[in-house]
């Protein structure tokens, strides 16, 4: 999927929502433990339910990988559906990969390839090379971490050098000249949303994955307010706050309707703004 295909989606569904698919076997609903596969069935679910109103899903790898190979395999089966049933969605996947050169190439394999995401979260630490493997595939995306929205991100990425430089800003401007507003999207946490209208002075043009909007606390208003540019430029990610919003044989009617309250906002703000 291209940034015109994107913007074409986020233009058609009035939306600019990412559903989290950080599915916890220990809070999904208790009758789904009865099926063969709990993670896939409780997935499907939330995704049949809130497709209507998001453009994108972000599954993290960390609540699949957790489960060993029954955690794969509900990963697969789950961008599977996705992609057959709803080919419009734009799939993250949620990884923050990221090292040498040989082993990024083999990271990217295995995103792009066997499992088909649009895009990959990847740590900028090591460098250049540890980045461009996944930069080299037409039509996918990196989402390189940017600011995050955990309170450790002040352990690091507000450390400034001599010329008065945070190190969140250094990976911004030096990643420019990895990849573009092609390829190149930016994570930056809604906790942070005072610190967009920096961050755009430096990105005007590059996508911003937003995560940290919903349970953690970080206001939609105030992203769309300092991030939105011409094309929209955000996907907004909210994770519990829709797919644990009811533990109970209702639970994807429930997330379908937080998905539309999100989505009724989000129409509203791109009215405002675009």
């Amino acid at each position: 999927m291209n940034r015109e295909e994107l913007f074409a989606n986020i233009q058609r569904k009035k939306s600019f929502l990412c559903v989290g698919l950080d599915t916890d076997i220990k809070k999904i609903p208790l009758h789904l433990l009865d099926c063969e596969n709990p993670i896939f069935e409780f997935n499907k679910a939330i995704v049949d339910a809130t497709a209507e109103y998001c453009i994108a899903y972000k599954p993290n790898l960390a609540f699949y990988e957790s489960l060993g190979i029954e955690g794969w395999k509900s990963l697969e089966l789950t961008v599977k559906y996705i992609r057959n049933n709803y080919p419009d969605q734009f799939l993250i996947a949620d990884a923050k990969r990221g090292d040498i050169g040989n082993t990024s190439q083999l990271y990217a394999r295995a995103f792009f390839e066997a499992f088909d995401f649009d895009s990959v979260t990847v740590a900028p630490y090591m460098g250049e090379d540890s980045v461009s493997p996944f930069l080299s595939y037409p039509n996918k995306w990196v989402i390189l971490l940017a600011l995050t929205s955990n309170k450790g991100a002040f352990d690091f990425q507000f450390m400034e050098n001599k010329l008065d430089e945070k190190l969140f800003e250094k990976v911004l401007k030096t990643s420019k000249t990895w990849g573009n507003e092609d390829n190149l999207m930016y994570v930056v946490g809604a906790t942070k949303a005072d610190m967009l209208q920096q961050i755009r002075t430096l990105v005007p043009d590059n996508f911003l994955l937003v995560p940290g909007v919903g349970a953690q606390g970080g206001s939609l208003e105030d992203v769309a307010k300092f991030g939105m540019n011409r094309q929209c430029g955000l996907i907004v990610n909210s994770s519990r706050a829709i797919i644990y919003a009811d533990n109970t044989e209702n639970f994807a009617q429930a997330a379908r309707l937080e998905a539309q309250k999100v989505q009724q906002a989000m129409s509203q703000l791109l009215t405002q703004y675009l």
